[in-house]
């Protein structure tokens, strides 16, 4: 993509940006799924929560370097797209050096000796055999049972509840109307009064909000609990849609309505990444056996993109329909409502949870 604008072809963005998405579709189910297999339960949480803390430090590292006096100018651009290549070298020369998940290992591969050894690097132990019996347990329950398909997930009545609760909350990562945010931020720093030129920098607290907010997530969860800040960040971001909705209508009537709506911005993204941007991911590995863990990523990657791909496709429609009015997240309440529903799973076994799922 850098070298579209010298070669004069834009077919080559396209295909760079297709690339991208084959790439960003692998690894964000591929990364969730390796967390939740390498962490101990104590704090499988708070790495789960690593996924999301990283995401928002990309959108915060894309707006800085996005800045007049940095890479966004029209002459620069090209070289925005280039510094996406630093990253990818580092992730390519960096990852063969990992070791191999140690569940997996020990489930799938039957290698215990390996396993233990990937235990010790990642704990940094040399007494594993507490992580290593866990793991056991988990792989005798399913000593005769083969690695499921999507389809036979969804087939299975055991793990029912447990794929309605990631089908609905991943829908909701998607539909829960952040992508509503992003497209009215310029505007509604514009009607506030804020001058073109400042809005880029202004901007720059959505993504410094974003990554405190999802920091933040990651140290307190394993003491809330996954299940509380999901309503939480799911009620909080309801009720300021429903505020953001009438400041939106009535932002004429009064100079100070645009600054409580950009309030009302920066409370929506700060609930979306205190516990929806990031623990659907976590609930996904924590549901599931290790033989039903693939195909449950699977699924949830298809809602998580399917979701957003039905976001960009018919957004545009929706906005014209609605003639710029912004309206309460219907998905936020479904998905609270939901996780209302299920016990929590901090630091449980998968077959406890199944049990009491089942």
């Amino acid at each position: 993509m850098a070298c579209s604008l010298q070669a004069g072809a834009f077919e080559m963005l396209i295909v760079g940006r297709f690339v991208m998405g084959v790439d960003g579709g692998i690894a964000l189910s591929a990364l969730p799924m390796y967390l939740s297999e390498i962490s101990p339960k104590e704090i499988r949480g708070s790495l789960g929560q690593v996924t999301a803390i990283f995401i928002c430090i990309g959108v915060f590292t894309g707006q800085l370097l996005g800045l007049p006096e940095l890479l966004g100018k029209e002459s620069t651009w090209p070289y925005l797209f280039g510094a996406i290549a630093i990253p990818a070298l580092v992730q390519l020369v960096s990852l063969p050096f990992l070791p191999e998940s140690p569940r997996y290992l020990l489930c799938e591969k039957h290698d215990q000796a390996a396993a233990e050894k990937a235990f010790r690097t990642f704990l940094g132990k040399e007494d594993v055999s507490r992580e290593v019996e866990e793991a056991l347990a988990e792989g005798r329950m399913q000593r005769n049972i083969h690695l499921v398909s999507a389809l036979e997930l969804l087939r299975t009545p055991s793990v029912r509840w447990q794929v309605i609760t990631v089908v609905v909350t991943m829908a909701c990562y998607q539909l829960c109307g952040l992508n509503a945010i992003w497209f009215y931020t310029n505007s509604i720093f514009g009607k506030a009064g804020i001058s073109p030129e400042k809005i880029p920098y202004i901007t720059l607290s959505t993504g410094g909000i974003e990554t405190l907010a999802a920091v933040l997530s990651g140290l307190v969860i394993e003491r809330l609990g996954r299940r509380p800040l999901l309503i939480g960040g799911f009620g909080l971001m309801t009720l300021f849609f429903g505020i953001l909705t009438v400041t939106l209508t009535l932002q004429d009537h009064a100079p100070w309505i645009p600054y409580l709506s950009i309030v009302c911005i920066l409370a929506i993204i700060a609930s979306f990444c205190s516990g929806p941007g990031g623990i659907p991911f976590v609930l996904t590995g924590e549901f599931f056996q290790q033989s039903q863990r693939p195909a449950a990523f699977i699924v949830a990657g298809t809602v998580n993109w399917l979701s957003n791909f039905a976001v960009g496709l018919l957004f545009p429609f929706i906005q014209v329909w609605l003639a710029g009015a912004s309206c309460p997240g219907v998905p936020s309440d479904l998905a609270a409502l939901r996780v209302r529903a299920d016990p929590q799973s901090r630091g449980w076994p998968p077959h406890w949870r199944l049990a009491l799922l089942a």
